[in-house]
């Protein structure tokens, strides 16, 4: 990828937010009026309204993030939990604060599946999954159909966050097309999947664009030139350093930062056949790895990119959506200690199901509560400065051995006795006092 003195952007981001601004401040606005509710509401089967879960105890899990309220910060990754409108339906009536669509693009017939499509790794000795693949494709689903689930969804439910998820060819009128079509269902916002680590590299989409900084950098400035919604841009991990295209993507206009996504993994042989898994017909691809086994690289990422955004992108009301490995309500505050806004779970709905949000909820109150905190901004970042080169440790520690060496017991020599502080310089040579 090139480095970020060779890049250069082919729109002015500035001239894209002053673009964006009026349309953005009047969604803005709109969304203000509807989500003034933290609970969470939809329909009931006969056409009423229900009250499904009550996130008023303890302490507030609602934050706003580029103009839209989000009752609690756990959003639905997308992928295969948010393929449908049955499946959305179910996330939201669990309480989700909000939900990703699993990504479309124009021609869904050029995206073709297979089964099966998942393997897992498993601990010593256990069966416990702390690993994950998968060689799942983009929505397989028309185009047509995934639009008109997301206009209902926003219907039943338009006090919730309904982002959809979106990837093109290096195509500026398909991106266009794509935008402005989805956008009319009425969702909040867009995520970019710069990200997809297996298939259709050879169309220069998901991560294929996502390494390609002067790529990635154009086709955000087409994006964010169209859109009157905030844009996610969703980072790639499977690459050296991953605040290069996030900065390139915040400099294009993009609202915020999402990562990270898969990384590329192959997850074993199966020793008895001899075949890789997950394995088709005695064959197998590399795919994406997910689960608990890459919240520590995913962490590292979000620190990386929050430090960035902080220090190029002061009070700008940027956005950062962390994603690895999320299964637990601590799992989650460790992202949030780091900058993030929002989280995101896809493989841990697979593995645990829709209720997952419940424990989620209870547990990062807890962790709340525990430590005095009454919102989400009371504590997002705080963990952010106390990280620094290894140089600086080297430094900080010989200081801090140098005045522990400094600080005596008692007095070094017997000429250091003095007669005015004869009895105080004795207590200090008692063991027992």
């Amino acid at each position: 990828m090139a480095s970020a003195s060779a890049c250069s952007l082919q729109v002015p981001a500035g001239s894209l937010r002053m673009l964006r601004e009026p349309c953005a401040a009047k969604k803005n606005e709109v969304s203000r009026r509807k989500k003034v509710s933290f609970g969470v509401r939809g329909k009931a089967e006969n056409g009423g309204v229900k009250q499904t879960v009550d996130e008023s105890a303890g302490p507030d899990l609602s934050v706003t993030v580029n103009g839209l309220r989000f009752p609690n910060p756990f959003v639905i990754g997308s992928g295969p939990p948010g393929t449908n409108y049955t499946v959305m339906k179910r996330a939201f009536d669990e309480g989700w604060g909000g939900v990703i669509a699993k990504t479309v693009s124009l021609d869904s017939s050029k995206v073709v599946n297979v089964t099966p499509r998942y393997a897992r790794l498993y601990g010593p000795n256990t069966r416990e999954v702390i690993g994950w693949e998968n060689i799942e494709l983009i929505s397989d689903r028309p185009f047509e159909t995934m639009l008109e689930e997301m206009r209902r969804l926003k219907q039943e439910y338009p006090d919730r966050i309904l982002i959809a998820s979106i990837m093109e060819e290096y195509n500026r009128p398909a991106w266009e097309e794509v935008i402005e079509r989805v956008e009319e269902t009425g969702v909040d916002a867009l995520e970019i999947n710069f990200s997809c680590p297996h298939g259709m590299p050879e169309r220069r989409m998901g991560m294929a664009m996502g390494q390609d900084c002067e790529l990635l950098s154009e086709v955000c400035g087409w994006i964010n030139a169209k859109a009157t919604v905030p844009v996610w841009a969703k980072m790639t991990p499977n690459i050296t350093d991953i605040t290069e295209p996030a900065r390139r993507a915040l400099d294009a206009g993009c609202e915020g930062i999402a990562a990270i996504n898969t990384i590329t993994s192959v997850m074993g042989i199966n020793l008895d056949t001899l075949r890789p898994e997950p394995c088709v017909e005695g064959y197998s691809t590399p795919g994406g790895y997910s689960s608990k086994a890459v919240r520590p690289i995913a962490l590292a990422r979000v620190m990386a990119i929050a430090q960035m955004i902080k220090k190029d992108f002061p009070n700008q009301n940027l956005s950062l959506s962390g994603i690895g490995g999320i299964e637990t309500g601590n799992d989650a505050a460790e992202f949030i200690l780091l900058g993030s806004n929002t989280v995101q779970v896809c493989t841990g709905v697979m593995m645990h199901g829709y209720p997952l949000v419940k424990k989620l909820n209870s547990e990062l109150q807890a962790f709340m509560s525990k430590h005095g905190f009454t919102s989400i901004e009371d504590f997002r970042g705080a963990s952010l400065e106390y990280f620094t080169t290894h140089m600086e440790l080297v430094r900080m520690q010989k200081e801090a051995v140098s005045v522990r060496r400094s600080v005596r017991k008692g007095l070094a020599s017997d000429k250091d006795w003095t007669g005015e502080g004869f009895v105080k310089e004795t207590e200090t040579m008692v063991s027992n006092s």
